[in-house]
C-alpha cells in the first residue's frame, strides 16, 4: 500500500513539474519589435511637426496626445495639448525662425506601444545661421494605430548668455 502511495505522490509530484515548466502558448508567440521601422516612423512624426511648424500656423497637430506634458527650460511644465500648442503659437508671433529635428535612438517597450526617442534639434534663422541647437527626449505612446507625444523635455547645447 505505502508503495502504491508513494508512487502516487511521485507521479503526481512529476506531472505538477512537466506542467509548471511548459510555456504558455502566449510566452512563446513573441512580438516582433523592428527598431528601425519604429524610428522610421519617429522619425516621419518629428519632420511633419517641424513642417507644420515652420509654416507659421499651427493647424492640426497629430503630435502630441490629448493628455502630454512638455518640460520647456526656465518655465513651469506645459499640461495637455492644449496648452502646448497656445505656448508654440504665442512662440511663433516673435520669430520666423525655422526647426528641424533628427532621430538619434528610438527604444521601443517590449510590445512596441510606448518608444522613448532621443535626438536633436536645431533651429535657424533666416539666413539659415544656427541660433539654437540641442537635444530632447520623447516619449512616445501608440494610441490608435500612431504614436503620440507623451512626455518630452529638451536641452539648449548653447552656452548660457
Amino acid at each position: 500500500m505505502k508503495s502504491k502511495i508513494l508512487k502516487g505522490v511521485l507521479f503526481g509530484c512529476t506531472m505538477a513539474l512537466v506542467f509548471a515548466c511548459t510555456p504558455k502558448k502566449s510566452d512563446t508567440e513573441a512580438v516582433v519589435i523592428d527598431k528601425e521601422q519604429i524610428k522610421k516612423e519617429i522619425q516621419a512624426k518629428e519632420d511633419a511637426f517641424a513642417e507644420i511648424y515652420n509654416t507659421g500656423e499651427l493647424k492640426d497637430i497629430g503630435y502630441y496626445a490629448d493628455d502630454a506634458t512638455t518640460f520647456y527650460q526656465n518655465r513651469a511644465p506645459l499640461v495637455g495639448k492644449q496648452a502646448i500648442v497656445e505656448f508654440l503659437k504665442s512662440d511663433l508671433s516673435s520669430n520666423s525662425n525655422k526647426i528641424s529635428f533628427t532621430t538619434n535612438e528610438v527604444f521601443p517597450s517590449s510590445d512596441g506601444n510606448q518608444v522613448v526617442e532621443i535626438g536633436s534639434y536645431k533651429v535657424v534663422d533666416s539666413t539659415n545661421t544656427a541660433i539654437n541647437t540641442g537635444n530632447y527626449m520623447v516619449m512616445f505612446e501608440k494610441r490608435d494605430g500612431s504614436y503620440f507625444s507623451v512626455r518630452e523635455m529638451s536641452a539648449s547645447d548653447m552656452p548660457v548668455k
